[in-house]
């Protein structure tokens, strides 16, 4: 009787907690490993030996049976189901505060960077900020790209660290006893005043003299290293979906190919352990319309940058076999730039989100289905002009022709988001219930020109349907619910100008019929 219980339980397409809203994997583990990683690794290793795709990528394992991703150590859902003031907006994730410069910061250690020195500071109230400036060439790029994206990337749903603009002087600083300047090859040196004025020396400066710069405040728990974007963490038992067939992983593709995200590789990813593992997304300071140049300082974004992998062989080789007639059209594309110097390099004409690359493949973004891509293209959707106009001035740029361009780029760029990956499926959604009715809302930008509908009985436990009636065509959409006292109910819809379907599934309750589950043809 038990075995056949459990079958029974097995065989089941909705269970009583569908849809669930969060994945409870918060749950208490021991102290996992800590993670390094190289960044000369992360690129060769996913350029040259990334792992092969499936023969068939399976749908997003970690999505609910709406079709939506639970709240979990990696997500919570805000702008995507619910109005978000622009106070909100403009917020971020910043709770703790700025650091308190009423007091002399303490420099605990340095990170060698050229041009653009970062620094590992504590204030007065024994919080810890790592601090990074914008090279004298370029004033506000990175550090108004950081703060603008980390805004974007907290509404849309994503854990990143507090960040705040500030302005300081070098008599602002004091050096800890023990603080060392970490060089590359992991050799370390104490640092002195002497360095300390001459890195400020090359950071930008605002016409009053102060020194413009971004403070990120260290995240709870202990930094373990950063993620990859695929498999599973061995050391932890709550993560329990291959990171290549998460739903925001693979989504993560849309976002940053509408906010220009091009060094979103693992080596920008965090987790810290605090009982569980949190997974964070960091340094936004090559975003927009900020990037690098070939010694990785900070300048204005490459053209190349979401045209071209860093290490396109089959492009470079394309080109080369046609001595240069197959060219590379993004050469072409003209930018505002210098005309709006704080944003740098981006614009909305040529881009097409579909055709953005990262600086190199990621396990992720490559599995990207098509309901993957709606359902990010649906929180992207979710940004009014006002809303993204309002998150770009928080990275207080000096000139406004350059905040205004920068946000009339961004709802361009949203707007051919929107209207490519909510043509790839059926956009029938905001599904829900009145009484006896089916409502629902096209979110595409094409007329339907009619709805077309069948329902069926569903059964739960063998996924068999049984058809109730005759295909019907209809201008509204509200749809009465048949007259039959069936657990489950299932509607295929589809429209005259999109023929994939959407099947919408329905459980009857005490109080009638409510949403259960939608499955969108592929």
């Amino acid at each position: 009787m038990k075995a056949a219980l459990v079958l029974l339980l097995l065989a089941q397409t909705f269970y009583v907690d569908d849809p669930i809203q969060e994945d409870r994997d918060r749950l208490p583990i021991d102290p996992p490993a800590e993670i390094e990683l190289s960044p000369t690794y992360d690129l060769l290793s996913n350029t040259f030996a990334a792992p092969e795709l499936e023969e068939s990528v399976p749908r997003a394992l970690n999505a609910n049976t709406l079709g939506e991703v639970p709240d979990s150590s990696w997500f919570t859902n805000r702008i995507g189901v619910r109005d978000m003031p622009l106070e909100e907006l403009t917020q971020g994730p910043r709770t703790g505060g700025p650091p308190d410069v009423s007091r002399p910061l303490v420099i605990i250690s340095a990170k060698q960077g050229g041009i653009t020195p970062g620094f590992t500071i504590r204030d007065v109230h024994e919080n810890v900020y790592f601090i990074k400036f914008d090279p004298a060439a370029h004033p506000s790029l990175s550090t108004g790209a950081d703060v603008i994206s980390k805004n974007f990337f907290h509404a849309i749903g994503f854990n990143v660290p507090e960040a705040y603009i500030l302005y300081v002087r070098p008599e602002y600083f004091e050096i800890d006893s023990g603080a060392v300047v970490n060089l590359p090859g992991g050799k370390k040196e104490p640092m002195d005043r002497a360095y300390l004025e001459l890195m400020l020396e090359n950071a930008a400066k605002i016409p009053d003299g102060n020194i413009r710069a971004v403070a990120s405040l260290l995240v709870p728990g202990n930094v373990i290293g950063p993620f990859r974007f695929y498999g599973t963490r061995s050391d932890d038992p709550n993560d329990i979906f291959p990171h290549q067939h998460r739903r925001e992983l693979r989504g993560y593709r849309v976002f940053c190919a509408w906010l220009n995200h091009d060094d979103s590789r693992s080596i920008n990813t965090l987790d810290a352990y605090d009982g569980h593992i949190t997974h964070y997304l960091i340094d936004f300071g090559s975003t927009l319309g900020s990037g690098s140049d070939v010694l990785r300082n900070i300048a204005p974004q490459d053209p190349r940058a979401g045209n071209e992998y860093f290490l396109d062989l089959p492009v470079a080789w394309k080109t080369a076999y046609t001595f240069g007639i197959n060219g590379r059209p993004w050469r072409s594309v003209e930018y505002p730039y210098p005309d709006y110097a704080e944003v740098g390099r981006i614009e909305s004409k040529f881009f097409e989100p579909q055709e953005w690359k990262p600086e190199y493949p990621n396990p992720a973004f490559d599995r990207m289905l098509a309901d993957d891509a709606f359902w990010a293209a649906k929180i992207v959707a979710r940004f009014s002009d006002d809303a993204i106009r309002a998150i770009v001035k928080t990275g207080d740029y000096l000139s406004s022709d350059a905040e205004r361009y920068l946000a009339d780029t961004l709802i361009a760029r949203r707007d051919k988001v929107v209207t490519y990956y909510f043509n790839q499926v059926n956009p029938l959604d905001a599904f829900e219930v009145e009484g006896t009715t089916l409502s629902f809302r096209n979110l595409g930008n094409t007329p339907p020109g009619a709805y077309l509908y069948q329902w069926f009985a569903f059964d739960n436990d063998t996924s068999e349907l049984e058809s109730l009636d005759s295909l019907v065509e209809q201008a509204e959409a509200r749809i009465e619910l048949p007259r039959v006292d069936a657990p489950y109910l299932m509607i295929r819809l589809r429209t005259r100008t999109q023929p994939k379907a959407v099947d919408v599934y329905l459980r009857r309750t005490t109080k009638g019929y409510e949403i259960v589950g939608i499955d969108r043809e592929i």
